[in-house]
């Protein structure tokens, strides 16, 4: 009786280890391909919850059912313009198929490992076939005030692709050389560009040289405006100061005539206001014509000579 209860319990034990091995468990992240002796035996596991499977000669291999990231090196890379540039990228993607991508892949480092060629060269294929304008920008720039100096100069430059329009480009292609792998590609993009320093110097002196001739150019017509309202400025004011000139000559001479028909007025009243005015006019003349040092020859004639001998 004891050696049957122990065989019981043995036989007990095993069929326990069985079922244990027969079950897993799938959750919502995950998809599953059962293989026996390494090859699959049917299609991809994608829901999730309990599953069977045979003990001991079967397994399972769990795959991802999220979406996946793959992170690029920075490498560096020649664009079409001859400019070295670092190009650092990152994508996501998914295992749409598991079966398929199992057979050809077998794990997801081998699926990373196989991207990393993959989009690495494709790539290299698309920097090396675009000018770095194109790659670093997507649209072309509009000034917001329309300037012919910026166009004279080519300040903004005309781009016929674009960044977005590269970064689809290599998504098509990518996901074309990925369909026999059970992966799409979901998205890519470019994280970091950055110039070699050699590059990166020859740059900053392009920039430099061309604000400068920007700013030679700004300086120069600025000079040519100053010069013109400078010339309006001098125009304006001979202007002013002739027609200032004419408006006090003509009342300069009103005055002169108003002072002169008071004078012919006041002569003209009576004799002696006459005498009266040719003697205040004769002193007036005495006395700017004459000092202590002047010598005086006079006619016996003249209202000087007149005035002097009623003096006497």
């Amino acid at each position: 009786m004891k050696t049957k209860h122990i065989l019981y319990i043995i036989f007990g034990f095993i069929v326990f280890i069985a079922l244990l091995n027969a079950l897993f468990i799938m959750d919502e992240t995950q998809q599953a391909i059962v293989t026996q002796f390494g090859k699959p035996v049917e299609n991809a596991r994608v829901n999730p919850g309990l599953k069977f499977k045979l003990p001991f000669i079967q397994k399972v291999k769990f795959f991802d059912k999220r979406y996946l990231e793959w992170d690029g090196e920075a490498n560096q890379v020649p664009t079409r313009d001859k400019k070295f540039i670092f190009v650092d990228t990152y994508a996501r993607w998914k295992i749409e198929d598991p079966l398929q991508f199992f057979i050809r892949l077998r794990d997801e480092h081998s699926g990373q490992s196989r991207l990393d060629d993959i989009l690495d060269g494709e790539t290299r294929n698309a920097v090396a076939s675009h000018d770095i304008i194109e790659i670093v920008r997507s649209t072309n720039r509009t000034p917001v005030i329309a300037d012919s100096l910026m166009e004279q100069l080519n300040y903004f430059q005309k781009i016929n692709v674009g960044r977005d329009s590269i970064e689809r480009t290599i998504l098509r292609k990518v996901n074309e050389r990925t369909a026999d792998l059970g992966i799409r590609i979901l998205d890519f993009r470019f994280k970091r560009m950055i110039y070699v320093q050699e590059v990166r110097d020859r740059v900053y002196d392009r920039m430099i040289s061309e604000r400068k001739r920007i700013a030679d150019q700004f300086r120069s017509e600025g000079q040519g405006e100053a010069r013109i309202i400078q010339g309006n400025k001098e125009r304006d004011l001979a202007k002013i100061q002739s027609e200032a000139a004419r408006e006090a000559e003509i009342i300069r001479g009103k005055a002169e005539a108003e002072a002169t028909n008071i004078y012919a007025a006041a002569y003209n009243k009576n004799r002696v206001s006459r005498e009266l005015y040719n003697f205040v006019r004769t002193m007036e003349s005495f006395t700017k014509a004459m000092d202590s040092k002047t010598t005086l020859i006079i006619s016996t004639s003249s209202d000087f000579y007149h005035y002097l001998q009623q003096i006497k």
